[in-house]
């Protein structure tokens, strides 16, 4: 397995995790996507606040290296089954990614296409530039969806325009994405990375649990019933009221200055 497929950097309660295949565009083989699921492992263990996930060079992500995850199993398996045990790789990858407990932002800075757009819709929040594109074609090879698109893609756009951008396998471009409410934020590509910087520096600097309790909300409130909705937020703010960073936030809030959040 070869590790530098996908860095890790973490500081200042980032941690940036960047897909390193700018050679194929970031495109995942199950080895890469193997490699992901143990970047966002450490990450759980660490102490991270906020989550960022990119591509190196022009691209997101291109979606699944399909030859390359073919010809890497044993010629004895069907094709079939080859590309299947292709599918569930990513699948893991990008189940790792939604089921991180700390927020994920994605920095859109070119293609996410197939499996690299389910890989973006994963994250909680996607911001672009003018360059980034997103791709639900795997009509183009014959395949139907797959890397959550079919849970992510219609919570976002609808059923049909979900359906008309998977049969079609239509390029949506960034201002489009914007529209359709596929990506968060679009910046200037003069000032995207020093957008991005600041949005997370906003994420990572928050109260990290209350952060995470309301991520938990928000997902399952979705298919939650407005009493389950109600009854949840409770807990959940039963578990922000022990922490410092409430209490901190109380206290500014009295003083009429600037919270100081720990994450704790």
């Amino acid at each position: 397995m070869t590790t530098d497929a996908v860095e890790l950097r973490i500081a200042d309660g980032v941690a940036t995790v960047t897909l390193n295949r700018p050679d194929v565009r970031n495109a995942m083989d199950v080895d890469t996507a193997g490699v992901l699921v143990d970047r966002f492992e450490t990450i759980a263990e660490s102490d991270a606040r906020c989550v960022v996930v990119e591509g190196a060079g022009d691209a997101f992500c291109a979606g699944g290296d399909i030859g390359a995850m073919v010809e890497g199993v044993a010629n004895e398996v069907p094709p079939a089954d080859r590309v299947e045990h292709a599918a569930a790789a990513i699948n893991d990858a990008v189940e790792a990614v939604y089921d991180c407990r700390l927020p994920v932002v994605a920095k859109l800075d070119g293609a996410a296409f197939g499996a690299g757009a389910g890989l973006a819709l994963a994250c909680d929040v996607q911001l672009a530039n003018p360059s980034a594109r997103l791709s639900f074609g795997f009509r183009r090879v014959g395949l139907a969806v797959d890397s959550g698109i079919s849970y992510f893609l219609p919570r976002l756009v609808g059923p049909n325009k979900a359906k008309e951008l998977v049969f079609t396998g239509a390029t949506v471009g960034a201002e489009e994405a914007l529209e359709l409410g596929l990506v968060t934020q679009l910046f200037d590509a003069g000032s995207f990375d020093t957008e991005v910087e600041s949005t997370v520096e906003t994420i990572a600097s928050g109260p990290t649990v209350a952060l995470t309790q309301s991520k938990r909300l928000v997902d399952r409130g979705v298919e939650s019933s407005f009493e389950q909705a109600l009854d949840r937020e409770a807990t959940a703010q039963g578990i922000a009221f022990t922490t410092r960073d409430h209490d901190e936030g109380a206290r500014a809030f009295m003083e009429q200055r600037d919270p100081e959040f720990e994450g704790r």
